[in-house]
């Protein structure tokens, strides 16, 4: 009966996999069947839009044309018009000329005569008659000004779909994926010298494989690619997997999408317990700020007791104590009760909030940034078993590193109340555990221990703020000073912690 039951569970669990295949599949060709009607749409406007474009230059150029015929016409018309008219004076004047003479040969005296003769001969050799070209300066001839349309006409004739470019391919061995940025690169499976860009789309996913129609997310697109790789850089790192999809594209139009592929984006995300907090501590999902009118009613002195635990220390050196400043308490206006969670929340000079999400193993990175005014803080892990008049690195079941500036300015490394000084200066920005200047990667300080259970993210504050950056990678250059370490290559025993 049990066997039969199982049987049957995987059959049921078999098919409702298929069918979630299938419903993904319908999706898929109803998105592609509604992208094949508006493109269609599309593309028939942008061919109206290409015809009448090139209609408008048609008639631009015909025009042109018929301009520089008239302008021709009425050149030659001018030039034909003037000669014409000094034909017609110097006629005139040649005839009447004429007639002069003519009178003159009927004078008898010989004198008058005489003097006739010799003006009618300077008039002849003053006569525009005779300095007259008889031949047109312009002929009828337009022929120079003709168009042969025969090659344009063969041309559009032969007019006809521009190729589409062929799918470029994704390799996931080629794409990288580091330092909360990734490199896509891609190829074509034939040379295309037509191909003017590419567009790359991405979107993050929590979901392994083949990209679903129905995802939680939109694609982002990044057009103009001239190259065949793009790194995508300072991405905050919030879902499990990154799908990737190419396309290339020639003067006139976009190819088919590439087969799309999935790359994982491993990084630690977390945000602040609120329901871990101390109630002096104002916390919104990443940030915790000291809120001095919070804690009313709590006492006002309560002296931490500290927690008993197993974690070993290996390489911790003891060093004067430094603990957290115990401001002054102010009775002020009602608040909230506090909110139950799975914890107590942190009370007395603990003023602490830890993070959500537990850590098992492996090496991740956060960053934290505290406000510039900030005059106490810690930066650190926890085990949940930490008392809630714990103090960060004052019991053995915290590690952290502290920040006072405050009276006096110290930078320390602490646990099991413990002290190590930090000669170094306060970094702009902690990665924790080492703890790492996030800026240059400067290692700060290194806990070399074995945790005996899960630890949480820990952070004191005082009379300040911090931010904190999650959704990170650990750095490369982390990571490759980390190997050069002895017990921090990587074994589940160490945390890498980065603090601003």
């Amino acid at each position: 009966m049990d066997s039969q039951k199982e049987a049957l569970q995987r059959i049921i669990s078999t098919l409702a996999n298929k069918n979630d295949e299938i419903q993904n599949f319908i999706d898929t060709l109803n998105q592609t069947l509604k992208g094949v009607q508006e493109n269609s749409t599309n593309i028939l406007s942008e061919l109206d839009e290409e015809f009448d474009s090139l209609y408008s230059i048609l008639d631009e150029v015909k025009e042109s044309m018929i301009n520089s015929i008239k302008q021709e016409q009425v050149r030659k018309s001018q030039e034909l018009q003037s000669q014409l008219s000094q034909c017609n004076s110097a006629l005139e004047n040649s005839e009447e000329l004429l007639e002069f003479a003519t009178r003159s040969l009927a004078i008898k005296e010989a004198e008058e005569f005489s003097k006739a003769a010799r003006q009618i001969k300077d008039r002849v050799t003053m006569a525009s008659a005779f300095r007259l070209s008889l031949k047109p300066k312009v002929s009828d001839n337009m022929t120079h000004l003709m168009v042969d349309f025969s090659q344009e006409r063969q041309m559009l004739q032969t007019l006809k779909f521009l190729p589409v470019p062929k799918a470029p391919e994704i390799d996931p061995v080629d794409c990288l994926v580091a330092d909360n940025s990734v490199t896509v690169a891609w190829r074509m499976p034939e040379e295309d010298n037509k191909i003017d860009h590419f567009i790359l789309e991405y979107r993050k996913t929590n979901f392994d494989g083949l990209p679903r129609v129905k995802d939680e997310r939109c694609w982002e697109i990044i057009d103009n690619i001239k190259g065949t790789e793009y790194t995508l850089s300072g991405l905050r790192f919030d879902s499990k997997y990154m799908n990737f999809r190419v396309r290339a594209c020639n003067k006139a139009v976009a190819g088919e999408y590439s087969d799309p592929v999935t790359l994982e984006t491993k990084a630690l995300n977390f945000s602040l317990d609120n329901s871990s907090s101390h109630l002096n501590l104002k916390v919104e999902d990443t940030c915790v700020e000291w809120d001095p009118t919070g804690g009313k009613g709590q006492e006002t002195k309560i002296k931490g007791k500290e927690n008993k635990g197993s974690a070993h220390v290996t390489s911790l050196k003891k060093h004067t104590r430094s603990g957290t400043p115990s401001p002054k308490r102010t009775s002020v206006g009602s608040r909230p009760p506090a909110v139950r969670g799975s914890r107590d929340r942190f009370t007395g000079e603990s003023y602490t909030v830890l993070g959500d999400t537990a850590i098992e193993s492996g090496q991740h990175y956060w960053e934290v940034k505290a406000q510039k005014d900030c005059k106490s803080y810690s930066v650190g892990v926890a085990y949940k078993t930490l008392g809630k008049f714990d103090q960060l690195g004052k019991t053995n079941t915290s590690w952290c590193i502290h920040v006072n500036n405050w009276l006096q300015n110290t930078f320390v490394a602490k646990h099991n109340n413990k002290v190590k000084a930090l000669d170094v200066p306060v970094p702009e920005r902690i990665g924790q555990l080492s703890f790492y200047d996030a800026n240059s990667k400067q290692l700060l300080y290194s806990f070399k221990t074995k945790f005996a259970q899960p630890v949480l993210p820990g952070f004191m504050v005082w009379c300040g703020g911090l931010s904190l950056s999650t959704g990170m990678q650990v750095p490369s250059a982390v990571r490759t000073l980390q190997k050069s370490e002895n017990g921090m290559t990587g074994s589940a025993s160490s945390l890498n912690i980065v603090t601003q």
